[in-house]
């Protein structure tokens, strides 16, 4: 029919969505260790730079993507955005055979 699914992810963001899963205190304290670990500055975590990947996907012709990746949102650490894709730990069999028990879901 012409439809396509793709997987993204759209990174980090600090927002008052994500304040709601842990008390704002907690967030302060684990500012600096996700700083470590993504590489960049809190401040680089905005909403342009985690919904890189899903504008870069709506520009993508979807017959030409890799079902089979998983497209991430990543920002460098000066800054500049960019999609990463990763291959995903399904193999090509398993994901048939969803596809197929997905196809006999909807004719149900």
């Amino acid at each position: 029919q012409g439809l396509y699914s793709s997987v993204v992810c759209p990174g980090l963001v600090m927002s008052n969505m994500t304040y709601r899963i842990l008390p704002v205190f907690l967030w302060k304290l684990l500012m600096p260790i996700m700083w470590l670990v993504s590489g960049s500055p809190a401040w680089f975590w905005a909403v342009t730079h985690v919904t890189a990947s899903d504008v870069w996907l709506f520009k993508q012709k979807p017959e030409y993507l890799d079902s089979l990746v998983k497209y991430h949102s990543c920002t460098s650490g000066l800054g500049k955005c960019y999609v990463e894709p990763r291959k995903m730990d399904v193999d090509e069999d398993t994901a048939e055979k969803l596809y197929q028990k997905l196809l006999e879901l909807e004719e149900q």
